[in-house]
């Protein structure tokens, strides 16, 4: 639990934040409490925003995939011991290496949250597989 905080906001921006938190279906404490560590954490990472989907809100790169799709792809390059990781990521994605690093700089910092991220992914990914498994054999028919 945080320590309470009194803090001064304009007529237009406590609007427009209880506008936000009720579209969010969320507490104005709350809302608060996330504007504020993703924009200090945008402030430690130069290149890195977050962005909402399906899966939840996530970190990304401001012109670029989310940061667990940078790190998977980094993984699978080092799986090949690549010496050239670094290159052949930022080639496989089309970035830079400025922002594949930036991906790297983020993860280090906020590693449980992105192996979350990639192990939920993975998770979906397989239960999508073993529905379409099932689907494609009711469309073969019965079997002969």
């Amino acid at each position: 639990m945080g320590s309470p905080r009194s803090v001064r906001l304009s007529d237009d921006v406590l609007r427009r934040l209880t506008d936000l938190a009720g579209r969010r279906a969320a507490s104005v404490s709350s809302t608060i409490e996330r504007l504020l560590d993703e924009a200090l954490r945008r402030e430690a990472h130069q290149g890195i925003t977050f962005r909402d989907g399906p899966s939840g809100r996530r970190a990304g790169l401001v012109a670029g995939p989310d940061v667990d799709e940078v790190i998977r792809t980094l993984r699978a390059v080092q799986e090949e011991r690549s010496d050239r990781a670094l290159s052949e990521v930022a080639e496989i994605l089309s970035l830079t290496e400025v922002q594949v690093l930036a991906a790297v700089a983020y993860y280090a910092d906020h590693r449980p949250e992105i192996d979350e991220r990639i192990a939920t992914n993975e998770r979906m990914a397989e239960e999508l597989e073993a529905a379409w498994r099932r689907q494609q054999e009711v469309l073969a028919g019965p079997a002969q």
